[in-house]
């Protein structure tokens, strides 16, 4: 079944992580939304908090599915955790994976920052084969969300 998956994510240290995630053999048959330029997410936070709710909110519409891409500093961005929220308010499945050992282009890895969202699903991109299996997990949280 065809999903629309907002990624939640950190995005200064996490975005090239993200990029992986976003183009892996999983997301074959889903949208992905979520995902902007750099430019123009600065463009949008410049125009305050307000505009990047609204920026947010909008990417969120008719989404069935959030998945929060976590990284060392995932956890303490506001905006994930807004992103969270409101994905709860809209009755979204949801789950974490960790992509905190997904190499940057540095080639670097990080230390991931905790389990979230809480009380959700939570898997490893690496040690539990997130390039053939994110597709799975995708159905999983939106069966038990209802979706």
């Amino acid at each position: 079944m065809a999903r629309r998956v907002f990624f939640s994510f950190e995005y200064e240290n996490d975005v090239s992580r993200a990029m992986v995630v976003r183009k892996s053999n999983a997301l074959k048959d889903k949208e992905a939304v979520g995902f902007i330029d750099a430019a123009e997410f600065e463009k949008i936070k410049k125009q305050g908090d307000d505009a990047v709710k609204k920026w947010i909110n909008e990417q969120l519409d008719r989404t069935t599915v959030t998945v929060v891409l976590v990284g060392q500093d995932t956890c303490s961005s506001k905006w994930v955790k807004y992103e969270i929220e409101q994905s709860e308010k809209r009755g979204n499945g949801l789950l974490g994976v960790d992509i905190s050992k997904i190499k940057d282009l540095a080639g670097k890895t990080s230390d991931r920052c905790g389990k979230i969202p809480a009380g959700y699903k939570f898997y490893l991109w690496n040690n539990d084969d997130g390039y053939n299996n994110l597709g799975n997990w995708i159905e999983d949280a939106a069966k038990a969300a209802g979706k």
